[in-house]
């Protein structure tokens, strides 16, 4: 799962949420509401604990959380469960799993949903850059939820050493190449013991290529997911670029780098710099043993990230009653206060500009600013790829991307490759 949860002790208590539930009625509204972890622990715990108090306050319905593993082990269930008739309710999934969504008409889109004025100024609530992954077609089929950014973590310590003034990352491409050099640790056998810069590519490849590609000035696919850019010169140029922070510059590890064991090698000191979502701040916070700052990702030609993380969709197999019971539960979940409170507990990126006013927040940011950067960084964002057969598609691009990044092809080759199959796919969709 993208989004590690980490260090979440103590959230019941910092989320204010009652544990007790009011009886319910004799015919209450049943709700079965996929989530994806893999594993049980402190978020299985908060995802429980909202769910009851939600109840509480809407003793007409009944939420069952069913943690559904990955992801990708949540949609594969989410689809197999939607086409034998025993579809979840309500569940939160990638925001680009849409058009797959859409193509097998599985969910319904909110505006079905919204009944009121109210309802309606709610949906209009969000950050834009977060529904670019939400809408197409003129409708909304998905609400973000836990959504993110990829920024930049750096180790203060070992900037300090290097000579680098520790509050200032750096601005640009070159200037990353610069830091990284400077930062780049060898012992006597002339073998790194700290890398200068670290990108995952394993897991999500695509997803922190596309910083480098929205720096360049590209995106990956239109808007109606039915075409993608892979190889375009500017998507190769920023592959280019990727690589020769192994090969030409020697301040990143060759071959594939794993996605989730990047946080630790920063807590380890084996990176001085490293990009991850910032789903990873309350983690990091929890524990680096050290000061660490967070920051924008530097630019090429522009700044940019991709967003990332999950929304709510609302099942088309649910009666009109379970519709309208799902939908107060993803207004509740997504209100102001609690979406505040979820971004404190994880280090998601809270969803609307109202959370950010709320006192729970603005003291939380009052007293650690690192995630406004996330929020901030909002205006340089594009939507994550997303299109058509998804999945696929995706794969095509990772499987290009790590022949690049292993030296199997040139970034020029992996990219037209990666084009051609994605065409293939697409093919049917134009």
């Amino acid at each position: 799962m993208r989004k590690l949860f980490s260090g979440l002790n103590q959230i019941a208590a910092g989320l204010g949420i009652a544990l007790s539930v009011a009886a319910t009625p004799a015919v209450a509204t049943d709700l079965t509401f996929f989530y994806p972890v893999a594993v049980g622990g402190p978020v299985t715990k908060i995802v429980d604990d909202m769910a009851a108090a939600f109840e509480k306050e809407h003793p007409g319905i009944r939420v069952k959380p069913v943690y559904s593993g990955s992801y990708q082990d949540t949609i594969t269930k989410v689809l197999t469960a939607s086409k034998g008739g025993d579809a979840p309710h309500v569940s939160v999934l990638l925001s680009t799993d849409m058009y797959t969504l859409i193509d097998e008409d599985a969910i319904v889109p909110f505006d079905e949903l919204a009944r009121s004025d109210e309802d309606r100024a709610w949906m209009q609530g969000f950050f834009p850059g977060f529904m670019k992954n939400s809408q197409t077609g003129g409708k909304t089929w998905g609400i973000p939820f836990q959504r993110s950014t990829v920024v930049m973590y750096w180790n203060k310590d070992l900037f300090k050493a290097a000579g680098l003034d520790p509050e200032r990352p750096p601005q640009t491409w070159q200037e990353l190449v610069d830091y990284g050099r400077k930062l780049t640790q060898r012992d006597a056998s002339g073998k790194v013991t700290t890398w200068g810069v670290q990108v995952p590519s394993s897991g999500f490849p695509y997803w922190l290529f596309q910083t480098f590609t929205t720096q360049a000035g590209v995106e990956l696919m239109n808007t109606a997911g039915t075409e993608t850019y892979f190889d375009k010169p500017e998507v190769i140029e920023a592959l280019q670029y990727w690589v020769d922070l192994s090969r030409k510059h020697g301040v990143h590890p060759q071959g594939v780098v794993e996605w989730g064991t990047t946080p630790k090698d920063f807590f380890e000191r084996k990176a001085a710099i490293i990009y991850t979502t910032t789903g990873n701040l309350t983690n990091i916070r929890n524990n680096a043993g050290f000061d660490f700052g967070v920051a924008m990702l530097p630019a090429g030609k522009q700044r940019g990230t991709p967003t990332g993380g999950g929304n709510f969709h609302v099942f088309k197999r649910a009666t009109a009653e379970e519709r309208e019971a799902a939908m107060k539960f993803v207004k509740w979940m997504t209100a102001p206060q609690r979406a505040a409170e979820w971004a404190i507990a994880t280090g998601y990126v809270a969803v609307s500009p109202a959370a950010w006013e709320t006192d729970t927040m603005k003291k939380y940011v009052a007293d650690f600013p690192a995630p406004t950067v996330a929020r901030d960084q909002l205006q340089y964002a594009v939507a994550e790829l997303s299109t058509h057969e998804n999945q696929r598609v995706t794969k095509a691009l990772n499987d290009g991307l790590q022949a690049a990044l292993t030296g199997t092809k040139t970034p020029a080759q992996a990219m037209q490759d990666a084009q051609r199959e994605a065409e293939r796919i697409l093919r049917p969709y134009r």
